[in-house]
């Protein structure tokens, strides 16, 4: 076994160098920075590689390479990577080495010999079987380290400036979170608190590594629980948000989970405010229509008070209100004298807001309706995204909590509970997670 020693100003062009004068079985030994980057000259990476000794009948042509003890290689003798993407090519053919060794592993089921077998021709069988993994066992171990040795020295590379504290292991999940549209800052101060928390002896494997992300993101997540109203408590919710968020659907799904799929069915009654837009009262009414609810139809602030009073026997009336930019101040203005009207009564105001939309404009509505006192946020269309850190960093802000999410337009079956597993698995699958109908009938 002969040790040799390349040396180059990244890690991944020594890499490329030991596979080129010595093959992809070469082992890679070590690898470390033996001189920093400085205003005058680059950085210097050595990768230390293990060959087997070919016998001089053998070699074909003398490789001129260095050995441990002789000088660093400069930096005019290193070929440089064509292609960054080339590391992650190599990635892919140790990925697929890796799979078919993992298919030559796993024996095929065989129905039992009916014919007996004897004892002792069994015994070598068994045993050449146990070499066979042994070997094949060591392979993916040699694989694994190569591959983790690829993932480290990319990060090295590629890892933005803020996050130079973040260790290698590390990079899979902040590539993701970064992904979903989460905020820079956000971001990297969830990623200090992992790295500061997280045991050491955790981070040996990414599963783990995404398992304690994950953990931490959920505790940073607020949710406003459901729970079941008793005598004489009553519930009164008003709808608030800019257009085309879909707060009637949302109220109608409100609606029907209330007075129908609940384990208590409630008496549930209906205000709409909504009397500007086209057709908005006809659907509600419709809505009320099919599920036999009451439904009140107000204009001014004097209405709004008696449609109260009118559906004071109910259990929990819901309030549809016009949708408004956030910039129409007057239309705010005026949501807000409705609820200034009755102050004595407990009104939960919940903003809505769709998922799809950036994290800037999520900041913008959330200051503009502010004013009207939100209680709890309710997010809609997250079936039309695949980005939820936006979700995250406005709740990370803002310290609201999340009462419910609307993943499709179907009354009232899209409609689930805000809760903080379910929040985790959208942001690192990047897609909703459909059959959760667990969370909506709890």
């Amino acid at each position: 076994m002969k040790l040799l020693t390349f040396t180059a100003p990244t890690p991944a062009e020594a890499l490329k160098m030991a596979q080129k004068e010595c093959g992809e079985d070469a082992l890679v030994v070590s690898t470390k920075q033996i001189r920093k980057k400085s205003l005058t000259q680059p950085a210097l990476y050595e990768i230390v590689v293990a060959v087997e000794d070919v016998p001089p009948s053998a070699k074909k042509e003398p490789v001129n390479v260095q050995s441990p003890t002789s000088k660093y290689a400069t930096s005019q003798n290193v070929s440089s990577i064509e292609d960054p993407e080339e590391v992650f090519v190599n990635i892919s053919k140790v990925a697929r080495q890796i799979s078919e060794i993992a298919q030559v592993s796993q024996p095929e089921k065989r129905e039992p010999p009916k014919k007996e077998v004897s004892s002792r021709a069994s015994i070598p069988n068994v045993s050449h079987q146990f070499e066979e993994l042994k070997d094949i066992k060591n392979e993916l171990l040699k694989l694994t380290d190569k591959i983790k040795l690829i993932q480290n020295m990319v990060w090295e590379e590629k890892k933005p400036e803020s996050s130079s504290a973040i260790p290698p292991e590390f990079a899979e999940i902040y590539r993701i979170a970064k992904a979903s549209g989460m905020d820079a800052s956000h971001l990297d101060e969830i990623m200090q608190l992992t790295v500061e928390h997280m045991p050491l002896q955790m981070r040996s494997s990414t599963k783990t590594v995404r398992r304690y992300f994950q953990t931490l993101l959920r505790k940073m997540v607020p949710v406003r629980i459901e729970t079941e109203l008793k005598p004489p408590q009553k519930k009164i919710m008003m709808l608030v948000g800019p257009t085309g968020v879909g707060k009637t659907t949302t109220l109608a799904k409100l609606a029907a989970r209330y007075a129908f799929m609940m384990e208590r069915k409630y008496r549930v009654g209906i205000i709409t405010l909504d009397t500007y837009r086209i057709g908005a009262v006809e659907q509600l009414m419709q809505y009320a229509k099919m599920m036999r609810i009451g439904i009140e139809a107000v204009v001014d602030p004097a209405e709004f008070s008696i449609a109260l009073q009118a559906l004071q026997h109910m259990d929990i009336i819901l309030i549809d209100t016009v949708g408004s930019s956030q910039y129409d101040k007057e239309k705010i203005d005026k949501l807000k004298q409705f609820l200034l009207t009755r102050s004595d009564i407990a009104i939960d105001v919940s903003l809505v807001m769709s998922a799809s939309i950036k994290l800037e404009d999520m900041r913008s509505i959330y200051q503009s309706f502010s004013q009207l006192g939100i209680d709890t946020l309710i997010f809609t269309k997250l079936d039309e995204t695949r980005g939820f850190g936006n979700i995250f960093s406005l709740v990370y802000e803002t310290e609201k909590p999340v009462s419910y999410l609307s993943i499709g337009q179907e009354v009232p079956d899209d409609l689930v509970c805000a809760d903080s597993d379910y929040l985790v698995q959208c942001l690192m699958e990047g897609r909703v997670k459909r059959g959760v109908n667990e969370h909506s009938s709890e």
